[in-house]
């Protein structure tokens, strides 16, 4: 292997699914901008939206996300190009 070529800064990092708040640990460079403690420990902190977890292909559940009502926007934003104004 090449010498000096892999980050050295590889830390335990908590990971926390947002949609079940199902947390898991694993070493990571990832930066992070938050804390969590976890048995007493301090880890960083990272927030996904989705994970295994919930995703419907691992779970087998299908469920409809629509965080925010992006559909809802993207309409109101762009509406129905074909028509001419």
């Amino acid at each position: 292997m090449k010498k000096e070529i892999h980050p050295q800064n590889y830390r335990p990092v908590v990971f926390k699914d947002m949609s079940n708040d199902e947390i898991f640990i694993s070493r990571s460079t990832v930066n992070a901008k938050e804390t969590i403690e976890v048995d007493g420990v301090t880890y960083p902190l990272v927030k996904l939206e989705i994970t295994s977890s919930s995703h419907p292909f691992y779970t087998g559940k299908q469920k409809l996300v629509d965080t925010a009502g992006r559909v809802d926007k993207f309409m109101s934003r762009y509406g129905d190009r074909s028509k001419k104004k």
